[in-house]
């Protein structure tokens, strides 16, 4: 693979920004940055396939935590063509509303082609 740490870490962290983009239209430019047009998400809540896809699973999770934060809690831990990395998101209060770790594919060129989400802290539905 020609990506580097850099580069993941980069990546990934364009990832992050995208569930925290509420423009629709940046929020595009970073999903298309970030994620191949084949990517595929699944998490105990959610799954979709596609840019599409994964735009409404952000939008929808925004409107249901308000104003949460998604930050990396983690380093990128990268071998091969796999990345995982864990997370969180926070409340404007600084309260966790819930927790996880992501492992994914890496694509050829740098971006992400399938991401799955295991949370350490499940949100309150």
């Amino acid at each position: 693979m020609s990506t580097t740490t850099t580069d993941i870490t980069t990546t990934v962290d364009t990832y992050i920004a995208i569930w925290n983009e509420r423009d629709p239209d940046a929020r595009r430019q970073l999903l298309t940055t970030a994620l191949t047009d084949d990517i595929t998400y699944v998490d105990p809540l959610l799954e979709g396939a596609g840019i599409d896809a994964l735009d409404t699973m952000v939008a929808g999770t925004q409107k249901q935590w308000g104003d949460a934060v998604l930050r990396r809690t983690s380093d990128v831990d990268q071998h091969h063509d796999r990345v995982r990395f864990n997370w969180d998101a926070v409340n404007p209060s600084g309260q966790q509303v819930i927790a996880g770790i992501d492992f994914c594919v890496v694509a050829p060129d740098g971006r992400l082609q399938s991401i799955t989400g295991f949370f350490d802290l499940m949100p309150e539905l």
